[in-house]
């Protein structure tokens, strides 16, 4: 039998001490929270986002594993964090590209997504987004314990699937592909 998504995120928030970075609507630093407390509360903070395209145009997208404290199983881009207090936004995005999925790449900034939604288990993200891309052709090695499948697709296929089941998506991925979309093709040269 299953736990109840309360008694999850209990279990989480005693293994889990990370701390974001609270910020107000221009992205100065405010405060720390504990990760989890700070998407039960919706409180703002800091965020990072990592797209990867290949050498063919095709981008890279992680299915985030079940356990994951929210939107697991869903599809979204390579990885997303946060940085640490007292770590780069650059710095934290590179750390996390090689934690979850096994590789590194050159990064550059690409954009700045505010965003505030609803997502699994309760929890609410209310994130200033500092979105970052590069390009690799490297085969990821994943870490299981955060990514539980990916792949590499074009834009035309993803944006067929997506406005097929949007629901196997996260809502920040449906975001930027609605947004910043000029940046997929621009920056990494997706068409």
């Amino acid at each position: 039998m299953g736990r109840e998504p309360a008694d999850r995120l209990a279990a989480l928030a005693s293994t889990d001490h990370d701390l974001v970075i609270l910020v107000n609507e221009a992205d100065n630093s405010i405060g720390r929270l504990d990760k989890i407390e700070a998407h039960r509360r919706g409180s703002l903070h800091r965020a990072l986002s990592v797209l990867v395209a290949d050498d063919d145009g095709r981008l890279l997208l992680q299915k985030r594993a079940a356990g994951k404290y929210h939107s697991g199983g869903l599809w979204t881009n390579a990885c997303c964090s946060h940085p640490r207090p007292g770590e780069a936004v650059t710095a934290a995005a590179s750390r996390r590209l090689a934690e979850e999925m096994g590789f590194s790449c050159a990064l550059s900034p690409m954009f700045t997504a505010r965003y505030r939604s609803p997502v699994s288990n309760g929890l609410i993200e209310n994130e200033i987004v500092h979105v970052f891309g590069g390009r690799s052709d490297r085969s990821p090695s994943p870490d299981r314990a955060e990514v539980e499948d990916w792949r590499f697709d074009s834009l035309a296929a993803i944006d067929a699937d997506v406005a097929a089941a949007p629901a196997r998506y996260s809502v920040w991925f449906r975001k930027y592909l609605l947004d910043y979309r000029a940046h997929f093709v621009g920056t990494l040269g997706l068409a």
